[in-house]
């Protein structure tokens, strides 16, 4: 399987760039009419606390959002990008122009507040399986427009990536199989493709379903609502076929009503991953705020 790879440092920043953007058109329009009361020379300090404990991400936007408004500006990090926030610490100093920095407070911190929750959630979630040979993967079920931006957060907590869209990677549900005729035949079509995927994984319901599967040559194979007994069956089996293929053992991943609470307990069934919806879908913001000092 081939990983994507699309948050180098240059790409990040690039990222950030484009968000904010689009950010800052629709906060700021044709002016911060509430800034611009205050003299374009004047000088401020500003300071970003968290008032919970948190892992912070976002310091790409927050940088961005910040320097498209005041490209002199500094910005001194005190909790650096993946690394833990107490509750009531500093976490940024920025010194900068007022009406700069007072425009680009709501951009900065809605973006600080959404990744850092993304990432934070994430962070508990891969805590639940450690020990474990299970990763927490996410999904597609993300806020549109900032997809990437919310799986760079994943990745900070943590995490681990799926497929990014539905452009870089296959993925073979229950429907694909019945349009195809079946999961064989699926997977011969699959392979033609599959040059052009990051990897190629077919959904099952059905211990059935996956020995099919298994037979066909699948690589990579989603455990759909499984309970306990019928993973842990499926880890056996997958075990026990794929010690007789070329290939190995498929890569099992487990999805649907996935809690935090019953995490540990899918993990130490012996599946490879579990893909988790709610790490970008039910996110909690963090609470951060800004405290400024004309200088």
């Amino acid at each position: 399987m081939k990983q994507n790879t699309p948050f180098s440092p240059e790409a990040v920043a690039a990222l950030a760039r484009e968000d904010v953007a689009r950010a800052l058109a629709e906060d700021v329009g044709a002016g911060d009419l509430t800034a611009g009361l205050i003299d374009p020379a004047q000088q401020a300090r500003a300071r970003i606390l968290a008032r919970e404990s948190a892992v912070i991400c976002g310091a790409p936007w927050v940088e961005a959002a910040v320097h498209a408004l005041d490209p002199q500006a500094t910005l001194t990090w005190h909790v650096p990008e993946g690394g833990r926030a107490e509750a009531n610490q500093v976490v940024l100093e920025m010194r900068g122009r007022a009406q700069a920095l007072l425009t680009a407070e709501r951009t900065a911190l809605n973006f600080l507040q959404l990744l850092s929750g993304v990432a934070t959630k994430t962070a508990t979630y891969a805590e639940a399986v450690r020990g474990t040979q299970a990763q927490v993967v996410d999904t597609r079920k993300t806020v549109p427009g900032l997809r990437l931006a919310q799986k760079y957060a994943v990745r900070t907590g943590g995490g681990v990536n799926h497929r990014i869209g539905l452009y870089d990677a296959v993925l073979i549900k229950e429907n694909h199989i019945a349009a195809a005729g079946g999961i064989a035949p699926v997977l011969r079509r699959a392979a033609e493709v599959a040059a052009q995927a990051s990897f190629v994984q077919i959904e099952v319901e059905t211990l059935a379903q996956l020995k099919e599967a298994l037979e066909a040559g699948a690589e990579m194979i989603l455990l759909d609502n499984m309970d306990l007994p019928m993973l842990r069956a499926a880890v056996a089996l997958n075990a026990e076929l794929g010690a007789r293929r070329p290939q190995g053992p498929a890569i099992l991943e487990n999805s649907g009503g996935v809690t935090l609470e019953g995490l540990r307990a899918l993990a130490e069934t012996g599946v490879d991953r579990i893909s988790i919806g709610g790490l970008t879908k039910d996110v909690k913001a963090v609470d951060f705020s800004m405290r400024f000092e004309a200088v």
